[in-house]
């Protein structure tokens, strides 16, 4: 059920909750609302109490005059005031830079942290060119061209003007339309030129998942290796076959060894016990190596657990 929360500026904030158990809020990218999340928020609730929201400017959630990525965190701040906290975030693309943000300032509210691909760029070129894009993002915007906006945003990701023209055509395009306003907002929370922010992340102070797609970009590989590398609790996890847009079957907890579980079995190594794990699995007494190894042929990830 639709539900609202007021944020500090008078934003109204549109959200939604499922299950019961210790909140898991997902933060979702560019040109997506609450409702892109759904599938991973049926999979979340089986454990968690999962959150899905309309980030400000998008679905049912209201907007202010002016933005700045502080007010999307204070719109998380009023999030876990209403659900009650201490959350566990989940952030997917320019979502995973504002869970980065929001786990920063919020601290303690913020006890777990999992990213996927939070796009900065590494290389002079690759700044360079975010640059460019942002300001012809606000030069389409200015003069109500949110098509244009909106082909800027999705050429930047690859696709080609041809399968533009045939988007264009399609009956979803006039909702992509809408949205269009907040890729400026996308664009600033992931800062000038989407450089890795080295000193914001060193201040991450939650145990921190990042992953990325094994068939994904290079880049996007490079930069979860750099966050991976530039956060204090960190761990770097690569997704098998998955590109930007992962199956939410693999963010799923519920299928995935958590670092207490992983623990647990590698304890087992001292006590000759048998380890079996909620999601069912066991593990024998072993060394520590072939242990590590079964556990990665299992699961790909840990998340929230």
């Amino acid at each position: 059920m639709r539900q609202f929360v007021t944020s500090r500026d008078g934003t109204r904030i549109a959200y939604e909750t499922a299950g019961h158990g210790q909140a898991a809020l997902i933060v979702l990218g560019a040109l997506n609302a609450r409702k892109s999340g759904t599938k991973l928020a049926k999979l979340l609730a089986s454990k968690f109490t999962a959150v899905s929201y309309d980030r400000r400017g998008r679905g049912d959630s209201s907007d202010s005059a002016s933005y700045s990525p502080e007010r999307e965190v204070q719109d998380l701040a009023a999030l876990i005031d209403a659900i009650g906290g201490p959350v566990a975030l989940y952030g997917h693309s320019s979502g995973a830079a504002l869970a980065i943000a929001a786990a920063v300032k919020l601290r303690k509210q913020v006890t777990k942290l999992a990213i996927y691909e939070a796009p900065y760029a590494l290389d002079s070129n690759a700044r360079k060119a975010a640059k460019e894009y942002y300001v012809a993002l606000k030069a389409a915007l200015s003069v109500g061209h949110k098509g244009d906006a909106v082909a800027l945003f999705v050429r930047s990701v690859g696709v080609s003007d041809k399968q533009i023209q045939a988007m264009r055509q399609m009956p979803m395009w006039k909702g992509l339309e809408k949205l269009a306003p907040t890729l400026v907002y996308d664009s600033e929370v992931l800062g000038e030129g989407h450089a890795l922010p080295a000193a914001l992340l060193s201040r991450v102070r939650a145990p921190t998942l990042v992953m990325h797609g094994g068939a994904g970009s290079p880049a996007m590989r490079d930069a979860a290796r750099a966050i991976s590398e530039a956060i204090p609790k960190a761990e770097l996890r690569t997704l098998a076959r998955q590109t930007h847009g992962v199956s939410p079957s693999l963010i799923d907890p519920v299928s995935c060894v958590s670092y207490v579980s992983r623990q647990a079995v590698l304890n087992s190594v001292e006590t000759h016990e048998t380890v079996r794990l909620e999601s069912g699995m066991r593990y024998q007494p072993s060394s520590v190596g072939r242990i590590r190894a079964q556990i990665r042929r299992d699961c790909q990830c840990f998340a929230f657990v």
